[in-house]
């Protein structure tokens, strides 16, 4: 049943739920890095307009918002830990919805445990430049400066083009805490970057065998290289591009992503 809206605790992890079980399946919404479960408002606005009734769960990730830190954060540990949620709300087989890490942490859910279908919104799952570039930031990064490497990436969102109501929420309110980031990005910064990508080739590679749907929305045309490597791994993934949304398509665009949804 559903509780109003009202904040409940599942396998540890603050969660709230609106809708009722009608036979479709549920959505399982997780936040991206340095956020919570409120920067989904727009979304969930949207949903119950045009998706009203329809069952979600929403979810602080571990060490964010009113949920406490895993001993570890990896991918696979992360999700877990919303598998456990998820089964104690009383949830099967759920459409599992990521922003930015949150995209990774659902398609490692789905490569584990079942689901009706995955959407990913604004996560590039070929990660090897990225963790090359926290490689050679390490010390910075385990060091006082770390807020630095976090400004360059905020830097790059285009958060400054999102509409007032949309900045408002994609802007973090503080630089994170130093403990959250490596947490999130132990595996990032300790795993060789070729090995990310062939581990997240290999999770969708999962994913496509199962025949489960899978939706990538995104702010940007992908360049024709990740569309490949993409298309070569989950040869039925599907990719709206939402333009001038930067990072955020589902703060910019709340309203097509709920359609998209429903």
């Amino acid at each position: 049943m559903s509780d109003g809206g009202a904040p409940s605790t599942y396998a540890g992890l603050r969660a709230e739920r609106q809708g009722e079980p009608d036979g479709r399946p549920p959505l399982v919404l997780l936040h991206g890095l340095s956020y919570d479960r409120h920067r989904w408002g727009p979304l969930l606005s949207e949903l119950a307009a045009v998706d009203p009734a329809r069952e979600v769960l929403v979810v602080d990730l571990p060490g964010h918002g009113q949920s406490p830190p895993l001993d570890r954060h990896g991918l696979d540990d992360v999700a877990a830990v919303v598998h456990r949620a998820v089964t104690e709300a009383g949830l099967t087989r759920p459409v599992v919805v990521g922003h930015s890490i949150g995209g990774a942490i659902a398609t490692a859910y789905a490569a584990a445990h079942p689901v009706r279908g995955v959407v990913n919104i604004d996560q590039p799952l070929r990660v090897g430049g990225f963790a090359d570039m926290l490689q050679r930031n390490g010390d910075v990064l385990r060091g006082p400066g770390y807020g630095t490497v976090w400004d360059g990436l905020l830097g790059r969102m285009g958060i400054d083009g999102l509409p007032p109501e949309a900045r408002a929420l994609a802007r973090p309110d503080a630089v994170p805490p130093r403990e959250l980031l490596l947490a999130y990005w132990g595996e990032l910064l300790t795993t060789p970057p070729a090995t990310l990508d062939e581990r997240n080739a290999g999770r969708l590679e999962r994913i496509a065998s199962q025949g489960t749907p899978y939706h990538y929305i995104t702010g940007a045309e992908p360049d024709p290289e990740y569309r490949s490597w993409l298309s070569r791994a989950l040869p039925d993934v599907t990719i709206t591009v939402l333009p001038g949304s930067g990072h955020f398509p589902h703060l910019a665009h709340p309203a097509e992503v709920a359609r998209l949804l429903r």
